[in-house]
C-alpha cells in the first residue's frame, strides 16, 4: 500500500529510533498492557499478552481469539499468513520478522532481516519466506537461516512482489519498470517498463497482472507480454488497496480535495467481464484495506486505520450493522491479511501487537496445511511412563534386553494354532464414496484416521461387526448410509446425479414407475413442487387454470396453466416449473413474504420449510384469487352450458372461500358484526396441551372447530366508549368452502408434542375398540380373502403399524345449525354404511369432507430436510394415464413417485415426518363443475405483432410473419432452432479418480427463437424470429455459438424484434397443439430450457436422425459440411 498518504503521526516511527539490535520499551506505551508478559533481557515480549480465560467464538461470526506483541513499540509493517504451514508471519518498521504458530499464536521464530529499512512484503515458498525491503530481497528458512540475500540497485524503492509461477517473481516499486526474478538462478531475467510509475500493490488472475499506481489507477496486464490490456482510473488522489475475485475488481484509495487527501467511502467496483464499472459501494469506515472473503459469498471486508471493520457484499448496500472494531493498543492499524482457508484475519497495529481474529474456536489457517517443524526436546535418561490404556501404544517403546533364553511367548507348536487377527472393516464412508474404475475402487480420504495406523482391538464383540453387516456391496447400496436411519427411504431427499451427457442418462424410471409426471427440484425455489402437485389433482383448480388465459406478462394462474399442460402431456417423464417459478421471483408480494429464497439457504435447508410452504399456501391461493377475478368470466367458459363463476367473484373463491361474520363484544354491550372471507385455515391448539401429560383424548374435529369458530380476548376499538376495550371476538360461519384447506402450524416443540399425545392417546382407543382382531402386519390368509368379496367382509382389521401414529381422520362431517353455529366430527367408514353415501346434504346443511393431500415436512440433518405430499389421485386423472378407473393414494416427492397405502397418508411420525398443511374436499365435487377444457389459444397469436425494442426498425426485420392462408395444419413441417444465454454457472466438483462431477447444473434461459416454413410458396423463410426480453442478470451472453450480444436483449437499447417469453411460448404451444412437426438438432434440450412438452411423434431431431447405436452424436457443423457443403457458425466464430 502507498504509506505515503497514511496518518502523518506515522511520521513519529523513524527507522533510526528503533535498532534493531538494541530494542528498548516506548515510554509512551501503557504499562497496563505488559502485565504477566515475559520480557527478556533486551525488552522483547515473549508470551501473548493477557486475554480473558474463555474466548465466546460464534460460530460463523469473526470475533477475537488472540493478541500478542511481536515486538514492543515497533509499529507492524506488514503481516502474512503462511501458504503452507500453520503460522502467521510478521514483519516491523525496524526490520524485525517473528513468526507465530497456530491459533494460539505461539511463537516460532524471530530474526533480524534488514537493520535499517522496513519490510515492505513477506511471501512464503515451500522451504522459505522471501522478504522484500526497499532494495533487498531475502529469501530465509522458517527458522531464520538465510538462503539467499539479493540486492538491488540503491536507487530502487521496492513496495510489492508477485509469485507468478513456483519460480519466478515480480518486484515493483516507486520507479518506472517491474523486475522479473528467476529464485532458481537468483537473477534478474527481465525488466518490464510501466507506463505509470508506482507500482506498490500487485495481484494475480487466471486473465490478468493487475497493478495499482500511487496516482490511483489500476492496470490490467497480459499474462506473457505485460502489455496494458486496460485500464480503470478509480481515484483521483491515490490508490490505497484492491482486490481482485471472479469478475469483481474491487478498489479503494483516497481523492483530491481542496485541503489535499481525503479518504474516499465509496469503494469503486468494475466488472471484468465488460470492463466498465459498476454502482460504487458505500460504507460507513475510512476504507485503508479491502479482501474479498469468498465462503459463501462474495463479500468484501473493508478495514479503516482507526479499527473499524465491515462486510458486505460488492453489488449491494453496506449495512452499519455489520461493523465490528478491533481494539488496537495503538492508534493506528498498519497491516491487515486474511487467511487461504478465510477462517482467520490478522491486524497488526503502531505499538507492535497483532490481533488475531476467527470465526471459530479451532481455525485453520490452510485447507491442507503440512505438519511444522519443531526444535527436538533435550533428550534424558530416563525413559517416559507408559499408558498401557492408549490402543495406540506402540509396543516397540519398552527396552527389552537381548538374551538367548527361550520368551515365554514363545509356546510349543503342539500346544498353540494360528489365529490371525480379524482385519477391521472398511470405513463406510468410503464404500459409501467410492466410485470404481474397471477393478479399481477410489475414494477421498475420510480422515477419520491417523495414516498407516489402524488401533489394536484384542476384544472385539460380535455386535460391532454386525453392524457393518449392514453396508451392502451393490452400487445402489453404497448411496444410502451404512447405518440405520429413521427417515425411510422413499422420502428423502432425492437429487439428480448428473454426467457429461447431463440428463440423457438418468434413470428416471427408477425413481417413478407411473405414468403421473414429477418435478425436477434443481431449479431455485422448488421448494414448492409438491404444493404445485396437489393443485394439479384438484380436478376444478385444474381445468380452470388451464382455461385461463390473460394478457399479463408475468401472470402466475397462467404459468400454472401451462405447466398443468405439461403434465397432463406427460408419460412418466419429468417436468420442470422453470417458467413458472420465473414469474414466480417477480411477483413483489412474493419477496415481500420471504418466499424467494437464495440459493445457499435452499441448499443448506436454513429457512424453515414447514412455515415456507404454509406462507406459499396462503400466497397462493390468494394470489389466483385476484389473477382471476380480474375477468369476469373466463374466456374458455364464455358461453358453456353451466356458468363457472358469477361476476364480481372467482372461482377460486368459491372454491376455497369460507364466508364468515366477525362478532366483536365490548364489556359495555356494544357488539359490531363484520362480514369477511377466508381461504383457509390454521389450526388453533388448546392452551397448556404440552404440560397436560395425562394423555387428554382431543379428537382433529374439536380441534378444527375451535380454529374455525375462533373465540379470544383482545383490545380493539369500541365506538360506543371511544378508546380502546378488552373485547370478546367470536366467529361465526355463513357458508362454508368446497375445499378445505389448513394450515397445521406445528412450528414448535409445544405443537409437535401435542400431536404426538394424541396419536398415542388415539392408538390405545383403537386397540381397545378392536380388542383382539387387530393383526400384527397386513398378511391375510387365503380364507380371509375370500371374504373380502361379500358385503360383510368389505371391512377389513387394521394392523397394529396402520395404527401407529394417526390421530388425523379420513374423513369429517360439518354441520351448519340454525344459529350459525358449527358442528365437526370425525367421519368413518362405519358411519357411512350406517346413514348411506347420500344424506341430503344440502337440505339438511350436513358436509363430509374427504381427506384429498397432506403435506409433510420432512426432518433429515444430513440434507437440510425436504417437503414431501401424499396426494390422493381420482379416478378421472387415472383413466386418463392407465385406462383404469379407481382412486390411489401416492407419495410425491420431487420426481420420486411411488404409489403409498392409505394410512401411510396420515401416519406422522414427529421425530421426522412433521404434518405441515392438509386438503380435505367435499364429497362428490366434481359434479358441481362443469369440467371440460377448452384451448384458450387461439391462432392470432402467430400473426404480426409489435417488438418491446425502442430502436427496432422495418430494415431490422429478419422474418415474414404468417398469413391468415397460410396458417398450418397437422402434419406440417416447421423448422426450429433456439439460442440461450446462461443465468448461473455450473458448480461441479473434482472427484477423486479425476473425474468430474457436476453438483448443479448451468441455468439457461432461452434468449432467441426461430421458425422456419417448411413447406409453401415460402418455403425456408422464417415466420418467428424471436429476441426474448429478460429481466434477470446474465451471466454468459455465449456469443460465440448463440451471437447474442449485451444488448440484444435489452428493449432500451436493442434493434432486435424484442418480445416476451410469455408471447412466444403461446405461439410454440399453438404450433404444438395443432400438430406440425418440429425439424432441428438438439430440440429435446431446446424444448427443455424452453419448457415445453412435445410429443415425440412430433419432433425430427437430426441428433437422433444420423446416430448409431453406441456411437457419440454427431454436430450440427460436422453435418452441414457433410450433406449440404456449408459452414456453418463461421459468421459467429469471426466475432
Amino acid at each position: 500500500m502507498n504509506f505515503e498518504v497514511l496518518d502523518p503521526g506515522l511520521a513519529e516511527y523513524a527507522p533510526a529510533m528503533h535498532s534493531a539490535l538494541d530494542p528498548v520499551l516506548d515510554a509512551h506505551l501503557n504499562p497496563s498492557l505488559l502485565q504477566n508478559v515475559e520480557l527478556d533481557p533486551e525488552g522483547v515480549a515473549l508470551e501473548a499478552l493477557p486475554v480473558q480465560e474463555s474466548v465466546h467464538i460464534m460460530e460463523g461470526v469473526y470475533s477475537e481469539l488472540h493478541s500478542v506483541v511481536a515486538e514492543v513499540g515497533v509499529p507492524v509493517s506488514v503481516s502474512h499468513f503462511d501458504l503452507h504451514e500453520e503460522m502467521l508471519w510478521v514483519g516491523s518498521h525496524g526490520g524485525h520478522a517473528t513468526s507465530f504458530f497456530g491459533p494460539a499464536l505461539e511463537r516460532y521464530s524471530s530474526f533480524q532481516v534488514n537493520g535499517s529499512d522496513d519490510i515492505r512484503q513477506i511471501q512464503s515458498l515451500e522451504n522459505g519466506i522471501l522478504f522484500l525491503t526497499k532494495n533487498n530481497l531475502k529469501y530465509m528458512a522458517r527458522g531464520g537461516l538465510i538462503i539467499f540475500d539479493y540486492l538491488l540497485d540503491e536507487s530502487e524503492d521496492m513496495h510489492s512482489l508477485l509469485l507468478t509461477d513456483s519460480s519466478t517473481l515480480l518486484v515493483g516499486g516507486l520507479q518506472n519498470h517491474i523486475l522479473e526474478i528467476d529464485l532458481n538462478t537468483v537473477q534478474e531475467t527481465q525488466k518490464y517498463a510501466v507506463e505509470t510509475p508506482g507500482v506498490t500493490i500487485m495481484r494475480q488472475t487466471n486473465r490478468f497482472f493487475f497493478c495499482g499506481h500511487t496516482s490511483g489507477r489500476v492496470s490490467l496486464r497480459d499474462l506473457r507480454t505485460f502489455k496494458v490490456e486496460h485500464e480503470f482510473d478509480a481515484f483521483s488522489g491515490s490508490l490505497s488497496d484492491f482486490d481482485v475475485h471472479g469478475n469483481l475488481l474491487a478498489t479503494c484509495g483516497f481523492s483530491s480535495r481542496l485541503t489535499g487527501l481525503a479518504c474516499d467511502r465509496f469503494l469503486k467496483v468494475y466488472d471484468l467481464r465488460m470492463m466498465r464499472a459498476i454502482t460504487p459501494l458505500q460504507v460507513h469506515v475510512d476504507p485503508a484495506f479491502l479482501r474479498f472473503i469468498p465462503t459463501y459469498t462474495s463479500r468484501l471486508a473493508i478495514i479503516s486505520q482507526s479499527g473499524q471493520c465491515q462486510f458486505c457484499e460488492p453489488t449491494g448496500l453496506a449495512n452499519p450493522a455489520d461493523i465490528f472494531h478491533v481494539n488496537p493498543v495503538g492508534p493506528l492499524l498498519m497491516t491487515f491479511d486474511v487467511s487461504a482457508s478465510k477462517q482467520a484475519l490478522a491486524f497488526g497495529d503502531s505499538e507492535g501487537c497483532v490481533h488475531l481474529w476467527t470465526d471459530s474456536p479451532e481455525p485453520s489457517f490452510n485447507p491442507y496445511s503440512r505438519e511444522t517443524e519443531f526444535a527436538l526436546p533435550c533428550l534424558v535418561d530416563s525413559l517416559p511412563p507408559l499408558d498401557w490404556s492408549q490402543d495406540l501404544l506402540p509396543l516397540s517403546l519398552i527396552p527389552v534386553p537381548l538374551t538367548t533364553d527361550t520368551l515365554l511367548s514363545d509356546w510349543p507348536a503342539a500346544n498353540s494354532a494360528p489365529a490371525p487377527r480379524r482385519a477391521p472393516p472398511v470405513d463406510a464412508e468410503i464404500l459409501r464414496t467410492m466410485k470404481k474404475v474397471g477393478f479399481i475402487g477410489y475414494a477421498p480420504n475420510p480422515r477419520t484416521r491417523l495414516r498407516n495406523q489402524i488401533p489394536y482391538r484384542l476384544k472385539e464383540s460380535d455386535s460391532e461387526f454386525d453392524s457393518f453387516s449392514q453396508v451392502t456391496e451393490s452400487p445402489i447400496g453404497r448411496e444410502e448410509e451404512p447405518h440405520r436411519h429413521m427417515v425411510s427411504k422413499k422420502y428423502r431427499k432425492v437429487t439428480i446425479k448428473y454426467s457429461k451427457l447431463g440428463l440423457e442418462d438418468f434413470d428416471f424410471k427408477h425413481y417413478n414407475k407411473t405414468l403421473f409426471a414429477g418435478l425436477e427440484p434443481h431449479i431455485p425455489n422448488a421448494y414448492c413442487n409438491c404444493m404445485i402437485q396437489v393443485l394439479y389433482f384438484l380436478e376444478p383448480v385444474r381445468c380452470l387454470i388451464q382455461n385461463h388465459l390473460c394478457q399479463k406478462e408475468f401472470c402466475l394462474a397462467c404459468e400454472l396453466g401451462f405447466l398443468f399442460h405439461m403434465l397432463d402431456l406427460s408419460r412418466g417423464d419429468p417436468c420442470q416449473g422453470s417458467n413458472f417459478l420465473r414469474a414466480f421471483r417477480t411477483i413483489p408480494e412474493a419477496s415481500a413474504l420471504g418466499l424467494i429464497l437464495a440459493d445457499s439457504d435452499e441448499a443448506s435447508g436454513k429457512g424453515n420449510l414447514a412455515r415456507l410452504i404454509q406462507r406459499w399456501n396462503r400466497f397462493i391461493l390468494t394470489q389466483l384469487h385476484q389473477d382471476l377475478q380480474e375477468l369476469e368470466v373466463p374466456q374458455a367458459y364464455r358461453g358453456a352450458g353451466g356458468s363457472f363463476c358469477s361476476s364480481g367473484d372467482s372461482v377460486i373463491g368459491q372454491l376455497f372461500s369460507c364466508e364468515m361474520e366477525n362478532c366483536s363484544l365490548c364489556r359495555c354491550g356494544s357488539e359490531t358484526v363484520r362480514a369477511s372471507s377466508t381461504l383457509l385455515f390454521t389450526l388453533s391448539y388448546p392452551e397448556g396441551s404440552n404440560s397436560d401429560k395425562t394423555g387428554k383424548n382431543c379428537d382433529f374435529a374439536q380441534v378444527l372447530k375451535r380454529s374455525i369458530c375462533l373465540e379470544q380476548n383482545t383490545q380493539a376499538w369500541c365506538d360506543n366508549c371511544e378508546k380502546y376495550q378488552p373485547t370478546i371476538q367470536t366467529r361465526n360461519i355463513c357458508h362454508l368452502p368446497d375445499i378445505l384447506v389448513i394450515n397445521c402450524e406445528v412450528n414448535s416443540l409445544k405443537e409437535a408434542d401435542f400431536w404426538r399425545m394424541q396419536a398415542e392417546v388415539a392408538f390405545k382407543i383403537a386397540i381397545k375398540k378392536h380388542g383382539g382382531e387387530i393383526s400384527k402386519n397386513k398378511e391375510f390368509a387365503l380364507a380371509d380373502w375370500k371374504e373380502l368379496g361379500s358385503p360383510e367382509g368389505m371391512l377389513m382389521c387394521p394392523s397394529i403399524e396402520e395404527l401407529k401414529n394417526v390421530w388425523l381422520p379420513f374423513s369429517i362431517q360439518m354441520k351448519m345449525t340454525k344459529n350459525k353455529g358449527l358442528d365437526v366430527c370425525n367421519w368413518t367408514d362405519g358411519d357411512e354404511m350406517q346413514w348411506g353415501p347420500a344424506r341430503a346434504e344440502e337440505e339438511h346443511g350436513v358436509y363430509v369432507y374427504d381427506l384429498m393431500a397432506t403435506v409433510v415436512h420432512i426432518l433429515d440433518s444430513r440434507t437440510g430436510g425436504s417437503l414431501v405430499a401424499h396426494i390422493k389421485v381420482g379416478e378421472t386423472y387415472h383413466q386418463r394415464k392407465e385406462g383404469v378407473t379407481h382412486q390411489q393414494w401416492y407419495l410425491f416427492n420431487d420426481f420420486l413417485i411411488e404409489p403409498i397405502d392409505k394410512h401411510e397418508a396420515v401416519q406422522f411420525d414427529m421425530n421426522w415426518k412433521v404434518p405441515a398443511i392438509l386438503y380435505y374436499i367435499k364429497r362428490n365435487l366434481n359434479s358441481k363443475y362443469n369440467l371440460n377444457i377448452k384451448n384458450p389459444i387461439e391462432a392470432s397469436v402467430l400473426l404480426a405483432e409489435a417488438s418491446l425494442a425502442r430502436k427496432q426498425r422495418k430494415t431490422h426485420t429478419t422474418f415474414i410473419p404468417l398469413m391468415l392462408n397460410e396458417m398450418p395444419q397437422v402434419g406440417d413441417l416447421v423448422g426450429l432452432d433456439a439460442e440461450f444465454v446462461t443465468l448461473n454457472e455450473e458448480e461441479a466438483e473434482l472427484r477423486s479418480d479425476g473425474t468430474k462431477s457436476t453438483i448443479k447444473p448451468s441455468q439457461m434461459s432461452v434468449a432467441r427463437i426461430t421458425c422456419v416454413r417448411g413447406q409453401g410458396p415460402n418455403e425456408g423463410v422464417p415466420f418467428i424470429d424471436d429476441y426474448i426480453s429478460t429481466q434477470e442478470q446474465v451471466v454468459d451472453y455465449l456469443t460465440q455459438y448463440s451471437g447474442i450480444k449485451p444488448g440484444d436483449l435489452d428493449a432500451k437499447i436493442s434493434s432486435k424484434h424484442l418480445t416476451t417469453l410469455k408471447s412466444t411460448y403461446l405461439k410454440l404451444r399453438f404450433l404444438i397443439d395443432i400438430g406440425v412437426k418440429f425439424v432441428g438438432h438438439g430440440l429435446q434440450k431446446d424444448f427443455r430450457v424452453i419448457n415445453l412438452m412435445v410429443p415425440k411423434d412430433q419432433v425430427l431431431d437430426t441428433v437422433y436422425l444420423f446416430h448409431m447405436p453406441r456411437k457419440r452424436m454427431i454436430s450440427l457443423r460436422f453435418l452441414a459440411w457433410y450433406f449440404l457443403d456449408a459452414a456453418v457458425f463461421s459468421s459467429v466464430l469471426a466475432l
